[in-house]
């Protein structure tokens, strides 16, 4: 089998973990490359659904072998309850994952520094973030104050690099963080029962996925998030602290770019957003509340409702472009089959410059009016259906409505949120 990404294509929340879970049945690895714990992926098995954050959804294929890179910052509490919780549920963990010796840790300054960050701005320069810690964690990494997975190998070398990291944070709050509780021997007892259990797991992540690859493996690389919260090509300041665009492969990995064959964008078949920033097609009427309640668009990790709006093509566009999307997979078709008429933003009015591309500064995306292409609804269900030749006509019309514009292949359609509710296309 080929060697995949699978990204999202927009704002996240777009269905990576099901489309995931179904493509590790054809993998012999899974390997988380960005993110953090502020990633959510659903994976419905039967009647049980599986939330997970850290752990690549791989785990729930038995015969998989994980892995999590240097691009992901690691949430070890929130790590080792996930693999507890899969056990607790009959997954086998033991042996199946590796994590890269060289991905760094969130801790819980990293948690404090965040939402006191959040509290003192105004309330219109609040990014609305998950409060794990992420954004912190990848500063101190980028600033070379970050402890590293390695570091927990070593306890002196550990007291060392917490006493300079966290010292540094105090002295900058004026002492804040100690008033909290936090400080080196807190933060070591939290890390010293994880420390026998992620020591074993350690790896060169980019010796070891190359070796799998040479070896005739087959591997999934499974992004977090979505292209337009990427932190070089998102809707800055509104995004997250990764790349999560298809250069986050190569980089929180060590992997090269012909180590991929193919790049699988997922596409919800509308759009959402969580938190604050630009939505130029969101809609806030009867529509969008429809959408809300019919997708069931609450965040996997925060619970928050998502934002709910029309698909946009323009956007999308932007992100084939960016990571070279060869194939996409549709998810949450099924949500759109009770409507008469559905709208696709083809182009942007900006202060009456028409154009079919995503401005050069995305934070303009506020100041400008989705143009809209309108496209018959099918009023049939398509929920649970698994052939592409049983979709109603409508609906294929709007697959290839959507794969045409955007220059890609379908690969699958999702109807549904079951493993089994879903079209193979081709």
């Amino acid at each position: 089998m080929p060697n995949r990404v699978v990204l999202g294509a927009q704002w996240g929340d777009e269905g990576k973990g099901k489309i995931v879970d179904i493509l590790a049945a054809q993998a012999d690895w899974v390997v988380r490359y960005s993110g953090g714990a502020n990633a959510g992926h659903t994976v419905k098995i039967d009647d049980h659904r599986f939330a997970l954050h850290l752990v690549p959804t791989g785990m729930l294929i038995p015969s998989v072998h994980c892995l999590i890179g240097n691009g992901v910052v690691i949430d070890l509490p929130c790590l080792f309850a996930e693999l507890d919780q899969l056990a607790g549920e009959g997954i086998k963990i033991a042996g199946r994952l590796q994590v890269a010796a060289n991905a760094h840790l969130v801790l819980p300054h990293h948690k404090l520094l965040e939402a006191q960050a959040e509290e003192l701005c105004d309330d219109a320069a609040r990014i609305g973030t998950t409060m794990r810690g992420i954004g912190p964690a990848y500063a101190d990494k980028i600033a070379r104050r970050g402890i590293r997975a390695a570091d927990l190998a070593d306890t002196d070398r550990l007291r060392q690099r917490l006493d300079a990291a966290i010292g540094y944070w105090d002295r900058v709050s004026h002492g804040w963080l100690s008033q909290k509780g936090c400080n080196v021997e807190s933060v070591l007892a939290e890390l010293r029962p994880h420390q026998a259990r992620l020591v074993p797991m350690l790896t060169d992540a980019s010796l070891a996925v190359q070796s799998a690859m040479h070896g005739g493996k087959s591997i999934l690389f499974e992004g977090a998030q979505g292209t337009l919260l990427d932190i070089d090509f998102g809707t800055y300041p509104y995004v997250t602290s990764s790349n999560t665009t298809i250069g986050g492969a190569f980089t929180g990995l060590g992997i090269p770019p012909r180590a991929i064959d193919q790049v699988i964008g997922v596409v919800k078949a509308y759009t959402t957003r969580v938190g604050r920033g630009p939505f130029p097609t969101e809609l806030t009427d009867s529509v969008g509340a429809l959408l809300q309640e019919r997708g069931l668009e609450y965040g996997t990790t925060t619970g928050r409702k998502r934002r709910c709006g029309w698909l946009d093509l323009v956007a999308l566009k932007y992100a084939v472009r960016i990571s070279g999307i060869t194939h996409i997979a549709l998810t949450k078709l099924d949500v759109l089959d009770t409507l008469a008429e559905i709208s696709v933003c083809v182009a942007y009015d900006d202060n009456g410059t028409i154009s079919p591309e995503v401005p050069m500064d995305l934070s303009r995306l506020d100041q400008i009016t989705p143009i809209y292409q309108r496209l018959p609804g099918w009023q049939s269900p398509s929920v649970g259906l698994t052939n592409c030749d049983r979709l109603p006509d409508h609906a294929k019309q709007y697959l290839h409505f959507i794969c045409d514009t955007l220059g890609v292949e379908p690969l699958m359609v999702s109807t549904g949120a079951g493993r089994e509710e879903t079209i193979v296309c081709g």
